[in-house]
């Protein structure tokens, strides 16, 4: 498998100078050790742990253990040793050069916890996803600012995209259909179709056979199978946990428990909603993606990217891709925007709101290459709705060919702009 760039890699450099510890979170397989290793170069030793084997004994001893593993080092996995981070904390209350240990971790729920307690202030942590578009082209650390800082920086003017370039459409992702249909898991990107129905098969069969047995205690794993499935089904949707229930026969707090779990293993992300002083009128549910679209296509059993392409799941894989792609980009800015979701009861809505410096920029996203003012209705009931924010301009991100502008600070943008 090709090393790819990824966004991270920039922070992690940097923090690496900063803080003892450096924490890299993110579901299974994303490349988390990959990137470490990459970075820290083979005269860094790596530990993987497991949640059956008590590797190097760490768990019954783990001043021992810390104490034949000097830094600098990787600890992979490191939610299955937890009893290592007290002892990394003393050690560092004496010696707090840093970057002396590097941990991952594909357990959000419990890790976080016992990293807050054990090294607040000692640890950056940091969350890898599956690639973007442009890690997957080799891109992650390509000079130059990303169109969303563009956007950003303009601080509610109209950017000057001229500079942005889109991706280069070569395969295995020369369409959006083949895009959405591989994902972004390292491993599946240079692998032939048919061999990646059987690669995610596996992946979901350890998912939850291994990592939901040891966070969750699920009893029935074919239920929770099927759970997975209709997640995968109802991606960029608001989320009613009775609904979610009542579709494979478990209580709303199962659903909501069984969500936490997701969120937890890094499959599932949920945008809140936005309400501002009209919240008698608007939503207040949040709206949940899945977080890889190669992932839940395959869940939803769509065989090939041509299958994808007349499926009604296209729009909704659409806007996760979308969604998640920029989620993910935030790694390259010093500040990320806060994200919201709006919508009304009546039925107008906007998919991302991005808030940064007390401006509002409204994002709606379409999989049709006709944009016309008639797609930005979203965008300007958000407007009407709250005249006293200071809006930026708003964007509809579409599978177009080049940037083009709308009236009333509108842009229509490329879902593959660099």
């Amino acid at each position: 498998m090709n090393y790819r760039n990824r966004h991270l890699e920039a922070k992690i450099l940097r923090y690496r100078e900063v803080f003892p510890v450096v924490l890299v979170t993110g579901a299974r397989q994303v490349g988390k050790s990959t990137l470490l290793s990459h970075l820290l170069g083979p005269d860094i030793p790596q530990v993987v742990f497991d949640p059956v084997i008590d590797v190097g004994n760490a768990r019954q001893d783990p001043e021992f253990f810390i104490a034949q593993h000097p830094p600098p080092i990787l600890l992979d996995e490191i939610q299955y040793a937890p009893e290592l981070l007290s002892v990394i904390k003393r050690r560092i209350d004496r010696d707090d050069r840093p970057g002396q240990y590097f941990l991952t971790g594909s357990q959000n729920l419990a890790l976080l916890r016992d990293v807050s307690e054990s090294l607040a202030g000692r640890a950056v942590v940091l969350d890898l996803g599956p690639m973007t578009l442009a890690e997957r082209h080799g891109l992650g650390m390509q000079p130059g600012k990303i169109w969303l800082q563009t956007l950003l920086d303009a601080a509610g003017a109209l950017p000057d995209f001229s500079r942005q370039a889109r991706l280069p459409q070569v395969a295995p992702w020369r369409t959006v259909f083949d895009a959405l249909w591989r994902g972004g898991y390292p491993q599946t990107l240079d692998l032939p179709h048919d061999v990646i129905v059987d690669v995610l098969q596996s992946y979901v069969r350890t998912y939850v056979e291994r990592d939901i047995r040891t966070l969750a205690s699920v009893q029935d794993q074919q239920q929770f199978s099927r759970f997975l499935a209709l997640c995968a089904a109802m991606t960029a949707q608001e989320i009613n946990h009775s609904q979610l229930g009542r579709e494979i026969g478990v209580t709303p707090q199962t659903a909501a428990r069984w969500l936490n779990v997701l969120k937890a293993t890094f499959q599932w992300m949920e945008i809140p909603p936005y309400h501002g002083n009209a919240i008698k009128r608007i939503s207040g549910k949040p709206k949940g993606y899945f977080s890889d679209t190669g992932l839940a296509a395959f869940l939803q059993r769509i065989s090939s990217p041509e299958a994808l392409s007349g499926h009604p799941l296209f729009g909704p894989l659409f806007e996760t891709h979308v969604v998640m792609d920029i989620h993910r980009q935030f790694q390259c800015l010093d500040m990320a925007p806060q994200v919201h979701h709006w919508r009304t009861h009546a039925g107008a809505e906007v998919d991302l709101l991005l808030e940064r410096d007390g401006i509002f920029w409204p994002v709606e996203i379409k999989t049709t290459t006709r944009i016309a003012a008639g797609n930005a209705r979203g965008i300007a009931a958000f407007r009407t709705t709250y005249p006293s924010l200071r809006h930026g301009p708003g964007v509809i991100i579409a599978p177009v060919e080049q940037v083009a502008h709308l009236r009333n600070e509108i842009l229509v943008v490329p879902y593959d702009l660099r």
